[in-house]
């Protein structure tokens, strides 16, 4: 989880949007023609909006130059992020509450700033027609309950919730030592999370998804599909008491259901408190559901799918049970998981995923969580063949890939990964080009190749 808070540190944009109710779905384009057939399983990789903000923004040469050679090294798949984070959009919108954003938050050199687009080209057409052009899949990405994202290192708060095109009882609820306190403040720093029980934040981003599925895409894939990142922490508003209640039968019994300002498991939980830990996945799991149906509602044939951390075994912090719901979770973690947790296993809504196996550079091969081929074995048992995955590292953030230099690690991990998974998954391009791992990928891609 320090990964992925680390990831969102970095990640900040300039514009806002608003809007609430779903439109209805209607017939939507197919997906784009079919790429060069390539040998073997698929190889996404990553594109984060803020960290290649500076190369791609106001260039389509840049676009289909690193496209092209993507696909040249073996990649088959490319996703994109078009929401980033504070939670406009990268694609010309016609809703008219959700604005396109037009600058971002992101290192450039040693230097945090904003880059600016000036372009007026829609940037996700772009990398549809020049990565279809290449001869790669396209396949989308948004951050999916984010509300904002508060300034860091003196720049400004910007998203919809510091502008006021969101209401501000959208945010999540925090269950903090003072007592439960709204995650939104004018002066809060990192992601401003919604909260996933609101019934208006979840048509707002349906919405969303809907408008993104009538693009000519391949697939669409949600990121932070989950609770916020204070994990057990959040969500305590008045929306979510009512629905817990709902779900128990009964007005809980404790409320806060956990002590004040705690945020990992108590050494033993209460039935109701492994009540709500099933309660929180429900609620993840059926908006999950109801996002493949928005897609494939207005095109079947579209893939649909989440990214998730592949560290299965805490992920309830997040509120997400990604596994088959066939997997029985209580027999395997009975500490946290009831009997009826496993019913609002997701993965059977899913034509695919993809499983962040974000282990240290020196950990590679093993059988636990951890290693990146453990956590592939692990993926391939939780999700019961209800959905193909793909796995794989991320090669700029963990211990040991920070420094690059890692060239000769590159192979292994594609070696690890795509042989326990159904395909392999790399965050984030950027990173490629940074530490110049071009060669080193297409030396694993071409060893997977030759093994067949």
């Amino acid at each position: 989880m320090k990964i992925l808070v680390l990831i969102a540190s970095m990640l900040a944009a300039m514009t806002a949007c608003g809007g609430t109710d779903p439109v209805t779905p209607t017939p939507g384009p197919e997906p784009g023609p079919d790429p060069v057939v390539k040998e073997g399983r698929p190889r996404y990789v990553w594109i984060d909006a803020a960290a290649n903000f500076n190369t791609f923004a106001n260039n389509k040469n840049n676009i289909a130059d690193e496209l092209a050679q993507l696909a040249e090294i073996g990649f088959t798949d490319i996703i994109v992020d078009v929401r980033p984070t504070e939670g406009c959009v990268l694609y010309n919108t016609k809703l008219s509450n959700v604005p396109r954003a037009t600058r971002l938050a992101a290192w450039v050199g040693s230097q945090y700033k904003f880059v600016e687009r000036k372009a007026t080209w829609d940037y996700l057409q772009a990398f549809i027609d020049l990565g279809h052009d290449a001869g790669l899949r396209v396949n989308a990405s948004i951050n999916t309950f984010v509300a904002g994202y508060g300034g860091m290192y003196g720049l400004a708060s910007v998203g919809p919730i510091f502008s006021g095109d969101i209401p501000a009882s959208w945010a999540s609820k925090v269950n903090n030592a003072g007592g439960i306190q709204s995650s939104f403040s004018d002066d809060v720093q990192g992601t401003v999370f919604l909260n996933p029980a609101n019934d208006d934040a979840q048509s707002y981003v349906l919405e969303i998804i809907h408008e993104l599925a009538g693009y000519n895409l391949d697939g669409i894939i949600l990121d932070r599909c989950r609770f916020d990142d204070e994990g057990l922490g959040s969500d305590f508003s008045d929306e979510t008491k009512a629905k817990f209640a709902t779900y128990l039968g009964t007005a809980p019994s404790k409320w806060p259901v956990f002590d004040a300002g705690l945020r990992d498991l108590p050494s033993v939980l209460t039935a109701e408190q492994k009540s709500w830990m099933s309660f929180r996945a429900k609620v993840i799991h059926d908006f999950v559901e109801k996002a493949s149906q928005t897609v494939h509602a207005v095109n079947p044939k579209m893939r649909f799918g989440c990214y998730v951390g592949a560290w299965y075994s805490s992920y309830y912090s997040s509120g997400v049970n990604w596994a088959s719901p066939r997997y029985n979770t209580h027999a395997k973690y009975p500490k946290w998981a009831n009997e009826d947790y496993q019913n609002y296993g997701y993965a059977d809504h899913c034509d695919f995923m993809m499983l962040g196996c974000y282990a240290a550079a020196s950990s590679v091969y093993g059988s636990g969580e951890w290693t990146m081929q453990g956590f592939c074995n692990q993926g391939k048992s939780l999700l019961m063949g209800d959905t193909v995955f793909a796995g794989g590292p991320d090669i700029g953030n963990p211990t040991g890939w920070t420094d690059g230099k890692q060239s000769a690690t590159i192979p292994k991990t594609i070696d690890a990964c795509i042989k326990s998974a159904d395909g392999y998954f790399v965050f984030d391009l950027c990173h490629i080009r940074m530490y110049n791992y071009w060669d080193a990928f297409k030396q694993g891609f071409d060893n997977y190749i030759n093994s067949l």
